[in-house]
């Protein structure tokens, strides 16, 4: 006997019981009842009854999750990686390692960790999220990932190639800046003692330089050893910009330290390409020297005025001057000039003490010159050293004279001033800061591209590069869900608001009640890209079973924020 359904043209189908039987060698049925109007839970019933099923009473009916792996997260940056294309121009290579190239570029961002770690988090038996199932690379083995970053790092070359055609034309500007990061261990011959922007002059580090277009989109990332000077790294990314990319005209931007002449004269000279930097506080100083073109009474009544200077042929200087700098600065000065003598004072008092005192001009000048160099007041006190004592005084006309130009910077530029204003270079200049908050999501919390463990230097590289890809996929992602982050995200707004391009940068309106309230307008919480991608992983993804059936994939129910956050991604919630 079994349970079947007969077709009925415009009406509902038949439901009816039926049995089977032979007569003469064949095999006949017959309807034995019509069960069209049963409930269809009735109807189930009799069904997997007479199927040989064993029906559990509804009180203990067997229903269990067998596992729950958070997936919110992983699903809005996969999205994004889908959506943005990303995926389309890595390398493709054997399936299974661009899987894992792209699984290690979402990892980063969704759970930032050490390749051991991400190939646990991956593998099916230890995973810490979805991104291993979604993909279906079952268990990944470190040994895999070093594999595939190998594979990366080979075509670091085409995937920046084709960033640039998206992002970079002839004639754009193109955001160049420098950073440092420490590597544990020496085996790496990148490895060496340098500068350190991360304060750790105990160990060895890289240098690498990140390019950006003038909203802060990265397209191209380059790793030098790490005594490398910041102007040395100029001429590789001249030679890229117009050999690999191919464009004949950029105006490249980079801070005072990186443009410098020998750089201007001898790499973006010869290329062809116009550049915005800014001059070094002594060249600052020579300019307003006494009969210089950097008058001070430039600013009786305006912030930003361009000057000419024989010492800057052909070139365009702009001068500026912000008051609330001003201030900072002189505040700080006065900071530390108080706390530098108050060192002095201790020291002092060392050697005036009755037992043991501090004897010797060179074990006194030792002590002086550790507080002196830490705080870099040298210039600004008169020091006096014996055999058994010391005396200081301020330099009063050196610290006036460099007070009167607090707040006061000079952008320099090759481009003509048609088509260019004073304005556009000051705005162009200031855009850096694009550049430098893409290093610390590079380096922080966001990607923790730090401490660098690999000891081969195309590995080093590889890491770099992947942890750019990243942030890549977080600057677009912050871009889109700028209204629920601690992110202006009416910029234009705030720029409205300027009275002029050399005035301290505002918030809008709309941002500074979302900082006030921590509410967004529709009364969400309000949150930092990283803990509103914890929230996102909250969203489960479940492998449910009932009773004896093979499993199935639910997700749990989103909450409202979590839907608005995919919402703004452009993205649909997929298991």
């Amino acid at each position: 006997m079994y349970v079947t359904r007969i077709p009925n043209r415009d009406s509902p189908p038949a439901v009816l019981v039926r049995e089977s039987y032979r007569e003469g060698g064949k095999v006949k049925s017959r309807t034995l009842a019509n069960i069209s109007d049963w409930p269809e839970a009735k109807i189930d019933s009799l069904r997997r009854v007479l199927a040989g099923e064993t029906l559990v009473p509804l009180g203990e009916q067997r229903f269990e999750i067998a596992r729950a792996l958070a997936h919110g997260h992983v699903a809005a940056v996969l999205g994004t990686v889908r959506r943005l294309g990303l995926d389309k121009i890595l390398p493709k290579g054997p399936a299974r390692k661009a899987k894992l190239i792209l699984a290690m570029i979402v990892a980063r961002i969704v759970e930032p960790a050490a390749k051991l770690a991400t190939a646990r988090s991956l593998s099916e038996a230890t995973a810490a999220h979805s991104l291993g199932a979604v993909l279906g690379l079952g268990e990944v083995d470190e040994d895999e990932l070093y594999a595939a970053l190998d594979l990366l790092g080979r075509s670091q070359a085409s995937v920046e190639k084709v960033l640039a055609e998206r992002h970079l034309k002839d004639g754009v500007l193109v955001l160049y800046d420098v950073t440092s990061s420490y590597l544990e261990g020496r085996r790496c011959e990148l490895a060496q003692f340098g500068y350190s922007r991360d304060h750790r002059p105990d160990r060895p580090q890289i240098v690498f330089g990140l390019m950006c277009t003038p909203e802060g989109c990265p397209v191209a990332v380059e790793v030098f050893e790490g005594n490398l000077g910041d102007p040395s790294t100029l001429a590789h990314q001249v030679k890229k910009l117009r050999t690999r990319f191919r464009l004949k005209r950029i105006v490249l931007v980079g801070d005072r330290g990186m443009i410098t002449k020998a750089r201007i004269d001898g790499d973006l000279a010869p290329a062809g390409f116009d550049w915005i930097t800014a001059l070094r506080a002594p060249a600052i100083k020579a300019l307003a020297a006494e009969g210089g073109p950097l008058q001070l009474s430039l600013f009786d009544e305006r912030d930003m005025a361009e000057i000419v200077s024989d010492d800057y042929p052909g070139e365009r200087l702009v001068v500026c001057r912000n008051p609330e700098l001003a201030a900072e600065r002189t505040r700080k000065r006065a900071e530390l000039l108080e706390a530098t003598e108050k060192a002095l004072i201790k020291i002092r008092a060392m050697t005036e003490k009755k037992r043991n005192p501090l004897r010797g001009a060179d074990k006194i000048a030792l002590k002086v010159g550790a507080v002196i160099d830490r705080r870099h007041m040298a210039k600004h006190f008169e020091l006096a050293i014996t055999e058994t004592g010391l005396a200081w005084s301020r330099k009063a006309e050196a610290i006036a004279a460099e007070a009167a130009l607090d707040g006061v910077y000079v952008i320099r530029s090759s481009l003509p001033g048609d088509g260019f204003p004073a304005a556009a270079l000051v705005v162009a200049y200031k855009g850096l800061s694009h550049a430098e908050r893409g290093f610390r999501d590079i380096k922080s919390g966001d990607l923790d591209v730090r401490p660098i463990h690999h000891r081969r230097a195309h590995r080093v590289r590889a890491h770099v590069f992947l942890c750019m890809l990243a942030y890549y996929v977080v600057w677009r992602m912050k871009r889109d869900l700028a209204p629920m982050l601690f992110k202006d995200d009416a910029p234009a707004a705030a720029a409205a608001e300027r009275s002029s391009p050399v005035a301290k940068a505002k918030v809008s309106p709309a941002a500074r009640r979302k900082a006030m309230r921590k509410r967004t307008h529709d009364g969400q919480p309000v949150h930092s890209f990283r803990t509103l991608l914890k929230d996102l992983a909250n969203l489960t993804r479940n492998s449910v079973r009932f009773g004896d059936a093979r499993p199935t994939t639910i997700l749990s129910r989103p909450t409202p924020t979590q839907t608005r956050a995919f919402d703004l991604l452009g993205l649909k919630i997929a298991a």
